[in-house]
């Protein structure tokens, strides 16, 4: 019995650590006008969310996944140090679609202020499926 809660305890500490590593870097910005949307059309999904780029959205494939999204720095200086510290997590309602999108996630303004200063307008992230 003892075994099997130390197998148990070496198991669930590998996997979160796997979860620690399997965060992918990006970048994000933010958008204002959340309906309608490429997934649920007119359908109100609350305010965190994002649009996904094209190698993420996946053709639709992405409608409804949820990612942790956390600010690791700035892509320009114009705000040296716009992180909050904090993370997010937000569900996939929309595609930013390629060409024009500016960035791997596209959060809307709530879900971007929760992690950074809004006036970076672009941001460094890394983002994990939840």
């Amino acid at each position: 019995m003892a075994m099997e809660k130390r197998f148990v305890l070496v198991v669930a500490v590998f996997l979160g650590l796997q979860s620690l590593v399997a965060a992918t870097s990006g970048t994000a910005t933010y958008y204002t006008v959340y309906t309608p949307s490429a997934c649920y059309g007119n359908e109100d999904k609350g305010t965190m969310i994002a649009a996904a780029s094209d190698p993420i959205y996946d053709n639709g494939a992405a409608c409804g996944r949820q990612y942790s999204v956390t600010c690791t720095g700035p892509t320009n200086e114009g705000v040296p140090h716009p992180c909050t510290g904090a993370s997010v997590t937000v569900t996939i309602v929309d595609r930013c679609p390629s060409p024009g999108c500016q960035a791997t996630l596209d959060l809307s303004e709530q879900a971007f202020a929760a992690i950074a200063d809004l006036n970076a307008g672009k941001i460094n992230i890394e983002y994990t499926l939840v």
